[in-house]
């Protein structure tokens, strides 16, 4: 179980990573990094720090205070329970590498460092934390069980390639509650094995919007199911929300959708539905996808598209919404 910080990010904040942990504690139980010789350069400091804490036989919280710091890549495991939160942010310059990317257009480009991910973790709260121009994804959520995000905030320009906001997979019980994204890509993603999504209060905008896949890419995908998104803003985005599967690949299953009361301000395709998904026009449409959608709806939508197309229905008649 760990929590990994991708490499040479700048990060300007006070943190407090709250743990629960297993052998002796510094007095009152905070681990300062500081005081482990972090100055300029923070990532050797707050990996020993996080060896002490999770060494406490006491909760434990390891403490960045307010600052300007260089974190290179960090993988911090072994917690139980997280709960990270600041007023700070993580900061990845991603601006050099958006100009020199081609996966807009090439399916086997060089994968660039994330942000953040979230591997396998149980019970944890990320709040008040801000992501700003990460190279790639900003966040990345693998197999989590009860992982909420509140007050959370993605910054970078519509422009940004790749960055997906909080991409989620085969994972349960992921809360994302009135926090602000705008990125270069979809504001969320889900991908295969996600079950109860919840989605409330987020505001949307620049990107791709919210979206269910890509679906029926690679073999042997998890059912996702259990994805509720309510009560969300969508603005100068590309798309609203969106469900979208690959033709002629891989099966998989997508059920129990539900969006509701959703504004859309100026955004190009509100609705969407595609099941012949293929941004780099390498596909071949001679056969449907093979993803069955089911029990999905849409209530409450409102607002203004930017193009005559609000709502988008590209399915295939074998698997009916």
């Amino acid at each position: 179980m760990g929590l990994k910080v991708v490499s040479s990010a700048i990060i300007s904040f006070s943190l407090l990573l709250l743990l629960a942990s297993t052998a002796k504690a510094q007095s009152n139980g905070v681990f300062d990094v500081t005081k482990y010789g972090g100055k300029e350069d923070i990532t050797e400091a707050l990996n020993n720090a996080w060896k002490d804490a999770c060494a406490s036989t006491n909760p434990s919280k390891v403490l960045i205070p307010s600052g300007t710091y260089l974190l290179r890549q960090v993988t911090l495991a072994g917690l139980a329970r997280l709960r990270l939160s600041s007023n700070g942010t993580f900061d990845r310059q991603g601006n050099v590498a958006w100009s020199k990317s081609t996966c807009n257009k090439d399916k086997n480009c060089e994968g660039l460092p994330m942000n953040i991910r979230f591997d396998f973790i149980t019970n944890g709260l990320v709040r008040d934390i801000t992501t700003r121009d990460s190279k790639n994804f900003h966040v990345n959520v693998l197999g989590c069980k009860n992982l909420t995000f509140q007050h959370f905030t993605v910054i970078a320009p519509g422009e940004s390639i790749n960055t997906d906001g909080i991409h989620i997979g085969q994972s349960t019980g992921i809360y994302i509650i009135n926090s602000n994204i705008g990125t270069g890509d979809d504001c969320i993603s889900v991908g295969d094995g996600t079950e109860e999504l919840h989605v409330t209060g987020v505001t949307c905008g620049p990107g791709h919007g919210i979206s269910v896949g890509s679906l029926g890419r690679y073999p042997n995908e998890k059912p996702v199911s259990g994805i509720f998104v309510k009560n969300c803003t969508i603005s100068n985005t590309t798309n609203g929300v969106r469900i979208k599967s690959w033709p002629d690949l891989y099966g998989g299953v997508a059920s129990n959708m539900h969006f509701e009361d959703i504004v859309m301000n100026n955004v190009q395709n509100p609705v969407v539905v595609d099941q012949e998904y293929c941004p780099w026009n390498q596909c071949s449409l001679k056969s449907p996808s093979k993803v069955k959608i089911s029990d999905v709806s849409f209530k409450n939508i409102r607002g203004t598209s930017a193009t005559p197309v609000v709502v988008k229905l590209c399915l295939q008649w074998w698997h009916p919404v």
